[in-house]
């Protein structure tokens, strides 16, 4: 019943999340994505020219919530550490709620060679990593957090962790949840950088 209002483009933008999920970006196909959604490949057709739109628009749903998540997080009133933990719970949540969106984190290397994804992927892996290591810089201006590290720094392990914790998923059962294991790995972090 719910399929019946969800557009057509959507259900093969999740169709293809998932067979990347399931069998990586060299399955995404015409062929496999036709199978799944049960329907021709002409049909397909009429819907997406090639792989490359239809992988196109998978990335651009992957990061279409970045920028409401930014400008969340950045309203706040709190401090900026603070303000990192909630960014990161927003993500974490995120992924949870639809495990296989977080696989296309893991083909970054595979879309940054397509020259449809790569200036997306790009951009928009930049813009998550510069707004955090804004949040460490304002942390380290506000003395919330030691300076020993430089918020550059702090910026690529936090965004090292966050793709660890994801492929680590892929081949490792958790019971937990993603967001509780990435929250006390962050929690871990801070507490060590916690001015005494």
């Amino acid at each position: 019943m719910v399929e019946d209002y969800i557009s057509k483009k959507d259900r093969i933008i999740s169709t293809s999340i998932d067979i990347i999920c399931e069998s990586g970006l060299s399955a995404l196909t015409t062929k496999n994505i036709a199978i799944k959604e049960n329907m021709s490949e002409a049909l397909l057709y009429k819907y997406y020219g090639s792989v490359d739109e239809v992988l196109k628009d998978v990335v651009d749903y992957y990061f279409k919530f970045d920028k409401g998540i930014r400008a969340t997080v950045s309203s706040k009133e709190s401090s900026c550490i603070d303000k990192v933990k909630t960014y990161v719970d927003s993500y974490a949540t995120y992924y949870d709620n639809y495990y296989a969106l977080s696989v296309i984190m893991l083909q970054y290397e595979e879309l940054l060679h397509n020259p449809v994804t790569r200036d997306k992927v790009a951009e928009a892996t930049l813009a998550r990593r510069s707004f955090i290591e804004a949040l460490f810089r304002k942390a380290i201006e506000n003395k919330e957090i030691k300076g020993d590290i430089p918020a550059e720094q702090l910026a690529v392990l936090l965004t090292g962790m966050i793709y660890q914790l994801t492929l680590g998923r892929r081949y490792v059962f958790k019971r937990e949840t993603f967001q509780s294991e990435l929250n006390s790995y962050l929690e871990r972090v801070i507490k060590v950088l916690t001015i005494d």
